[in-house]
């Protein structure tokens, strides 16, 4: 699988762009919206934490929980009374893992607990609070637009950080069954990023210590990866994993898992589309019959 570079030229569609960024006050996010600013974007910003300056002054910001369907809802609203429409979103917030579901946490009975969904609420259920919001607003003027949203290296991969884990490969479903959805019956393109280890809050200092120098990427380098969705128009569907300053598309492309997927199982599977021919030509046969019996 051949990585792929980034230059700043591949930004330049992303002037006097809209864009909304969610967990945008540290990190991965923070980095994004100093991005897209140098590039010439409008940003609107929600976190539960408050932008730093300079940053603060140049955006719009809501503070917002993304756990909470009004909270972003009301993001939206904002950003669309700001801006009067939104090209590109970033479904970014997020939290670090919580729970392995091997603990045995008990009540005053001494009954077993269920276990925390913190991390599900804001990596999962806060993502698709974002995604469809996202595609309600972007569908509403014809520029079309994309979305973005915050995977890891997780996504494809056998971490043991369970809930969060569990989370990422859940973007990794999203992307999947979103692009059948999307581009091109709407003009709105769906992305993903991987990051592996990036010095942000979700990875500890103890982490990156240990891995040392060289071996971590720095938020900019991730950001680059979500200026290069927002701003690619052949882009959809991808997952770009990123490592390094190195960026491959783990999803598409002749040696993405796809194709992997195919050449292990065979050209002739994919298992939704053989279920919806057979269901279309099922439903033909009885069209054909209903037909035949009215003649009659």
């Amino acid at each position: 699988m051949a990585s792929f570079t980034i230059s700043d030229d591949d930004f330049a569609s992303l002037q006097g762009k809209f864009a909304v960024v969610t967990g945008a006050s540290s990190g991965i996010g923070l980095a994004t919206v100093k991005r897209l600013l140098q590039h010439g974007a409008k940003v609107y910003a929600a976190d539960m934490n408050e932008m730093p300056e300079p940053e603060r002054s140049q955006v719009g910001f809501s503070k917002v929980d993304v756990r909470s369907w009004k909270e972003q809802s009301d993001l939206f609203k904002a950003a669309k009374e700001k801006f009067g429409k939104i090209h590109h979103v970033f479904a970014n917030a997020g939290i670090s893992p919580k729970v392995t579901l091997l603990e045995e946490d008990t009540d005053e009975n001494g009954d077993l607990l269920p276990p925390k969904l913190d991390v599900i609420d804001v990596n999962l259920v806060g993502v698709m609070y974002t995604v469809k919001l996202a595609i309600h607003y972007i569908r509403q003027h014809d520029e079309g637009g994309s979305i973005v949203m915050t995977g890891s290296g997780s996504s494809f991969s056998r971490f043991s950080t369970t809930d969060y884990t569990a989370s990422k490969h859940a973007v990794f479903g999203l992307l999947r069954s979103l692009y059948r959805h999307l581009s091109p019956a709407l003009p709105i393109r769906i992305n993903a990023i991987a990051p592996s280890w990036t010095a942000t809050g979700i990875v500890s200092t103890q982490i990156t210590s240990y891995l040392g120098e060289g071996n971590f990427q720095t938020p900019d380098v991730v950001a680059r990866s979500v200026l290069k969705l927002f701003a690619d128009e052949e882009r959809h569907g991808q997952m770009v994993y990123s490592c390094k300053g190195q960026f491959w598309d783990i999803e598409g492309g002749e040696n993405g898992l796809v194709r992997h997927n195919f050449r292990m199982l065979g050209e002739g599977y994919e298992e939704e589309e053989i279920v919806v021919e057979g269901l279309k030509r099922l439903a033909k046969e009885q069209a054909a019959a209903a037909k035949d019996g009215k003649a009659s």
